[in-house]
């Protein structure tokens, strides 16, 4: 079961697209509290030569995922430097999974990825979102970057051992 909801989603979008920019600055303040991983991945974008317009799509992407956490009601534990690190090769892994199969296979294969996920609500909308970025933007090699951070950001969100799970993740499978 989600623990991010279509309802939440929809009200932590509605609140990070009525944000002017001081909200924003002091959204990102409480993120650097509550989150200094999941905002650091974000933060460190320009410093691979991702341009500015791209980084903020990274982080409105992760202002609402961010939202939705807090909306969703639940305690979110720090997602680490090694929980990040986890899914980003778990991530990378099953992509260059897809990569060897032919369309067919690839479709099941992305079907059941999408099918597993545990957060599908954030998925969706993250999915979505970049979909209509990668419409409008001009392709340059350090969009694999940003792809990488925002994938990486639902995963992380997705796969999180909350407390009280006692060394389990979200989807009940020992660490």
């Amino acid at each position: 079961m989600s623990r991010i909801s279509a309802d939440t989603m929809a009200k932590a979008l509605i609140a990070a697209q009525a944000m002017d920019p001081q909200q924003k600055a002091q959204l990102a303040d409480e993120l650097f509290r509550a989150q200094p991983n999941l905002l650091g991945s974000v933060v460190v974008l320009p410093r691979l030569g991702v341009a500015l317009p791209k980084v903020d799509f990274a982080a409105e992407i992760l202002f609402v995922c961010f939202l939705a956490m807090r909306e969703s009601g639940l305690t979110w534990p720090v997602i680490t430097e090694d929980d990040q690190d986890c899914q980003l090769r778990r991530f990378v892994a099953i992509t260059r999974f897809g990569d060897d199969l032919d369309e067919s296979l690839r479709e099941r294969s992305m079907q059941q990825y999408i099918a597993d996920h545990p957060e599908k609500d954030l998925l969706a909308y993250v999915t979505a979102e970049t979909s209509k970025w990668l419409a409008r933007i001009t392709p340059e090699e350090t969009d694999k970057y940003v792809m990488l951070a925002i994938w990486n950001l639902v995963n992380c969100i997705a796969f999180v051992a909350l407390p009280g799970l006692k060394g389990k993740t979200h989807r009940g499978r020992v660490k």
